[in-house]
């Protein structure tokens, strides 16, 4: 369409041209007139077959620079395509990733809350344990009993009684019989301190279910006099202790008076 329009229009331009030309010159002969009309219509047609060619080659020209341009939008659309869907799937796969990552960090952090919460809960129960394993050992079990109502020992193997308390921790020791039952087992210290008469001897020892543990002998011809025997013993829960005569006489007698004082004491160490 482009074409005929063009060629339309050289048509009557020249035409006009040629009608312009044959009226300016001047009025010759009937052959002449027609020679040079004849040549102006081949130059004339020359001319415009010369036009119609440079018209095609414009066209073709155009023709192929917009197939050149419709091919480089299909390239660019067909690159924006890739690069869309290579996008899209990287952001795709970078969302799975993340999320992946996600779940491994919340999978790791639940871990170690409960890791942390067992070490907390251990460390409570090992501390629960040490406490109470404190307080058992703080359990205080302790006696000191004093004053010998019945001096002589005239009697072998009878059980010398201290019958007043200071300290009963624990209420093991009974003042009625002068004997110790643990009340809880473990590692006791006993001691005893006995006074002696003048002249008179006196032989006692610790007796710890039924065996003498620990035992001491006092005399002094002229002077009141005192002594100590202790023992370090590990006692069962149960078990009972004294101070007994381990030797017995007339002459074995014990003092006590204001400035002297038998006594018998324990107390548990640990257990």
């Amino acid at each position: 369409m482009l074409y005929s329009a063009t060629y339309a229009f050289v048509l009557l331009f020249l035409i006009n041209g040629v009608n312009v030309s044959l009226a300016a010159e001047p009025v010759c002969s009937k052959f002449v007139y027609e020679e040079q009309l004849l040549e102006k219509m081949v130059r004339t047609e020359f001319k415009v077959e010369t036009m119609e060619s440079e018209i095609k080659k414009t066209q073709f020209s155009v023709l192929n620079t917009l197939n050149e341009i419709k091919k480089k939008d299909a390239d660019i659309i067909d690159r924006f395509d890739d690069f869309r869907n290579n996008i899209t799937e990287e952001m795709i796969a970078n969302a799975k990733d993340t999320e992946k990552k996600e779940e491994f960090f919340k999978n790791l952090f639940e871990e170690l809350r409960k890791n942390l919460t067992n070490d907390m809960e251990n460390q409570r129960n090992a501390l629960t344990e040490l406490q109470d394993a404190e307080e058992k050992v703080r359990s205080s079990v302790a006696f000191y009993a004093h004053h010998v109502t019945d001096t002589t020992l005239d009697v072998a193997d009878e059980i010398i009684v201290f019958d007043s308390t200071i300290t009963n921790e624990g209420s093991g020791y009974d003042e009625s019989t002068g004997i110790f039952t643990a009340p809880e087992g473990g590692l006791y210290h006993f001691n005893i301190n006995v006074c002696t008469y003048y002249g008179k001897y006196s032989f006692v020892g610790l007796v710890l279910a039924g065996q003498v543990v620990a035992r001491t002998a006092n005399y002094d011809k002229d002077y009141y006099t005192c002594n100590s025997v202790g023992a370090l013993v590990r006692v069962k829960s149960g078990e009972q202790i004294w101070v007994k005569c381990t030797s017995a006489s007339s002459n074995r007698k014990l003092i006590e008076d204001d400035l002297r004082m038998n006594t018998f004491s324990g107390v548990l160490l640990y257990k």
